[in-house]
C-alpha cells in the first residue's frame, strides 16, 4: 500500500512546520503529499513552493476546486507544474459546494457531476495536444459564440508540449454517484471522510463505475487516497477526541447549508442520523461549543486512529483490508516513520 501525506488548506496564514512534512516526507519514502484550498489559500502555489524542496514525492492537490478555474487554465497549470517536477504532479479536481461555487466565485452550482465530466475531458484534450481544443458541450463551450462576443475565437492547441500526454486525475468525492463517477472517468479517488464500516458502501459505488462502458480503470489499477482522519496517540482516549470533536463539527455542521451539506450526508449514511442532526442544528445556531461537544467518541473512533498505540497499532488492521490502495496519513509528522512501518 502506498502512503501519502497532506498539506491542508491554510487558515489564517501559512501553518508552521509545512516545509519540514514536504522535505521528511520526501526522504521517508512517501508516495504523495497533497495540497488543499477553501476560499483562501490555493491549492497551486504552496504545492510549487514547497515541493521545490523535494525531488521524488508526487504532488497532488485535494482538490484543486473546478470553479476556480476554466478547465483550460486547470489544464495549462497542471502541465506547467509537470515540467517543473518532471511528471510528478497529481491532479485533484473537486466540485466544492453550492456555498463556496455560487458565493466565492459567483458561478453557478447544479448538475455538478455533468459539470465535472464536461471539464476533465477538456482537461485531458488540452494536456493531450492532439489537435487544436473545441468543445460544445451542455456547460462549456470552446470557442466561445454568440451574440455577446466578437465571432474571432478559434480552435486553439497550446503552444507547451507536455511533459506527459496524460496527467493522472483525481476525483474529490463523497456521495455514491460521484464516487461512480471517478472510477469511471477519473485515475484515482481522493477521500476526506472514510471509515473501514463504509467499506461495502463505497466499494459498490466504484464497482458500478468500473463497471461502465469507456470506463478508464479496474480496481486492480485505480488509486484509492484515503485513511483516518487523524492519528493521534494518548493514553487518555476522551482527550485524544477531544482533538478532533472541532474539525467533525465543523464539517458536519457547518460546511454547507441545511440540506446541501455533503459531509453532513456521509455521518448521515455512517448510521448517525440524529447526531448529525444535533450538530448541526447547535452549528447553525451559532454554539459551536455545543456542538463541538455533542460529537460522540464513537464516530470519532469511526473515522480516526485515536488511544494507546496498541490500539491504533491493532485497528490500523482494519483500515488496510478496505479498498483504500495509498493510505493517507494525517498525524504528527514525528511519527511518519512509526506510522509507515504499521502501514507496509
Amino acid at each position: 500500500m502506498r502512503i501519502s501525506v497532506s498539506a491542508g488548506y491554510w487558515s489564517a496564514g501559512p501553518p508552521p512546520g509545512v516545509q519540514e512534512l514536504f522535505e521528511a516526507a520526501d526522504r521517508a519514502g512517501v508516495d504523495q503529499i497533497w495540497t488543499a484550498e477553501a476560499y483562501g489559500s490555493d491549492a497551486w502555489t504552496p504545492l510549487a513552493w514547497w515541493g521545490s524542496r523535494t525531488t521524488r514525492i508526487k504532488l497532488g492537490t485535494a482538490v484543486s476546486q473546478l470553479s476556480a478555474r476554466p478547465p483550460v487554465t486547470l489544464a495549462m497549470t497542471a502541465m506547467t507544474m509537470d515540467h517543473l517536477t518532471q511528471g510528478r504532479v497529481l491532479l485533484g479536481i473537486g466540485t466544492s459546494n453550492p456555498q463556496v461555487v455560487e458565493g466565492w466565485y459567483g458561478q453557478s452550482y447544479p448538475r455538478p457531476l455533468e459539470r465535472t465530466r464536461e471539464y476533465i475531458d477538456i482537461v485531458r484534450r488540452v494536456i493531450a495536444r492532439r489537435e487544436p481544443v473545441s468543445y460544445d458541450g451542455k456547460h462549456y463551450r470552446l470557442p466561445l459564440t454568440g451574440e455577446h462576443t466578437t465571432g474571432l475565437g478559434k480552435p486553439l492547441r497550446s503552444i507547451l508540449h507536455p511533459y506527459r500526454t496524460e496527467i493522472p486525475v483525481y476525483l474529490g468525492a463523497e456521495g455514491p454517484k460521484n464516487v461512480a463517477l471517478a472510477a469511471e472517468i477519473a485515475d484515482g479517488w481522493n477521500v476526506i471522510f472514510f471509515s473501514p464500516a463504509m467499506n461495502d458502501f463505497y466499494a459498490a459505488a466504484l464497482a458500478e463505475g468500473f463497471a461502465r462502458p469507456g470506463a478508464r480503470h479496474t480496481s486492480e489499477t485505480f488509486d484509492v487516497v484515503g485513511g483516518p482522519l487523524a492519528i493521534i496517540e494518548d493514553d487518555d482516549l476522551e482527550r485524544a477526541a477531544d482533538r478532533v470533536r472541532p474539525m467533525l463539527a465543523l464539517y458536519i455542521g457547518g460546511m454547507g447549508a441545511r440540506g446541501v451539506n455533503f459531509h453532513h450526508e456521509v455521518f448521515v449514511r455512517m448510521g448517525y442520523e440524529a447526531e448529525a442532526r444535533k450538530i448541526q442544528d447547535l452549528y447553525l445556531a451559532g454554539d459551536k461549543r455545543s456542538a463541538i461537544a455533542a460529537v460522540p467518541t464513537r464516530l470519532v473512533e469511526d473515522v480516526a486512529l485515536i488511544g494507546p498505540w496498541a490500539k491504533i497499532a491493532d485497528e490500523i488492521q482494519r483500515w488496510k483490508q478496505t479498498v483504500l490502495t495509498t493510505f493517507a496519513v494525517h498525524g504528527d509528522p514525528r511519527q511518519l516513520g512509526r506510522i509507515a512501518a504499521l502501514v507496509r
